[in-house]
């Protein structure tokens, strides 16, 4: 009997035998599905996040602030910086002759959550007119617009879900005024779903803020960017940065998206340490509990790979099986599931938790490394004291 025959009939044989050791086998099964499952789900809240800002923006816009911020918060620009980045000539114009570019402000307000009390920070962005005309993809879903000059608001519509007080017609204080929502809007899933909206001005005279925080600009071309970067970088009268609106948001997802993935991959490592001894004892029991069988196929002339093959693939079938149900629990109860953190400016971004096929594969491989590991290990010293055994026999 060739070698290739000898290992698919004990391999067979093997796995056909597991539901005798059902109690064993669901140890390893529950293990790995556990190790996969939240390795999984806390990856998948980083993938959600960094899709979220990554996916906020577009490369035809541009985002100007202050050289050296690391973001809208921690940047100011006054109405002279803004008015020299609005006359660069590679910012589009409107039918009105004017340059599509909206100086924005950026302020931290509390909102509470459903059920609390205390606020959570939210960010209010003030916004110029024009600058529905440069975001074409910011859809109102209800209500209206805010209008120019009035203490209006409109509430993104992750941040609606988030967050009590923020239904159409609701009056929010800040500072000591009363403002009204009048509105509620869908930019498609971005990062300024989590935001509130109103006139820049009106948020100018609010509270006591001067400038901008940046400046959004559309381009003429998206050819047009390195040199408006370079002729605004370069220009004395200014200290900006130049960033294209994607890039400046998948920049703010870097730290923290850095840091669950570091926490995930840290969780991850000691639960599938504690899978692995559990894979090895539960495969040492099963190998000891068969050393009779084993040695009645090596006396009928079974060599030792046969019996590496059948301890290691009964590992890996029970160790795939519990990959893949870690990754259906982790795909049913986590994906698609609305949350929100702090972001890099100490407001709250909403998020959905994203499984991808990408972290599926990831936890598929990690679950086979443990089986790998809780199978060779036995199957080796098992194949070769079965020879002994055969030859005292």
């Amino acid at each position: 009997m060739s070698t290739y025959t000898q290992v698919r009939e004990i391999v067979m044989m093997n796995l056909r035998s597991v539901p005798q050791r059902l109690g064993a086998s669901l140890v390893i099964v529950i293990g790995i599905a556990g190790v996969v499952g939240v390795m999984v789900a806390l990856l998948s809240m980083s993938a959600g996040l960094e899709k979220t800002l990554s996916g906020t923006g577009s490369d035809d816009r541009v985002v100007v602030t202050r050289g050296g911020s690391n973001g809208e918060l921690a940047s100011f620009l006054d109405r002279a910086s803004g008015t020299l980045v609005k006359q660069d000539p590679a910012i589009a114009r409107g039918a009105d002759g004017l340059p599509l570019a909206s100086g924005e402000i950026i302020i931290i307000t509390e909102v509470p959550r459903f059920g609390q009390k205390t606020g959570a920070n939210v960010t209010l962005r003030g916004v110029e007119p024009v600058g529905f005309t440069i975001r074409p993809e910011l859809r109102i879903v209800q209500g209206r617009k805010f209008r120019p000059g009035l203490r209006e608001i409109i509430v993104g519509e992750a941040a609606s879900n988030q967050f009590a007080g923020l239904d159409v017609g609701t009056p929010l204080r800040f500072r000591g005024s009363t403002w009204t929502v009048v509105g509620v809007f869908s930019p498609g899933g971005d990062a300024h779903e989590s935001e509130l909206g109103t006139d820049t001005e009106r948020a100018q005279s609010a509270f006591t803020r001067s400038g901008y925080s940046s400046v959004l600009a559309k381009l003429a071309s998206t050819d047009g960017f390195e040199p408006m970067k370079e002729r605004l970088t370069r220009n004395p009268q200014l200290n900006v940065d130049v960033k294209t609106e994607r890039d400046f948001f998948s920049g703010q997802s870097g730290t923290l998206t850095t840091v669950i993935g570091v926490l995930a991959g840290f969780v991850a490592l000691v639960m599938a340490i504690g899978a692995t001894f559990g894979a090895l004892n539960t495969m040492y029991s099963a190998v000891s509990a068969r050393t009779a069988e084993i040695g009645t196929l090596r006396a009928l002339g079974f060599g030792a790979m046969p019996v590496i093959a059948s301890v290691m693939a009964e590992a890996l079938a029970l160790a795939i099986s519990g990959g893949v149900l870690g990754a259906l629990l982790a795909y049913v109860l986590f994906n698609g599931y609305s949350v929100s953190t702090l972001g890099s400016g100490f407001t709250q971004v909403a998020f959905k938790f994203a499984v991808t096929p990408g972290l599926v594969m990831q936890g598929l491989g990690l679950s086979l490394f443990i089986g790998f590991v809780g199978g060779l290990l036995p199957a080796i010293p098992a194949a070769r004291m079965q020879v002994t055994s055969a030859l005292r026999g």
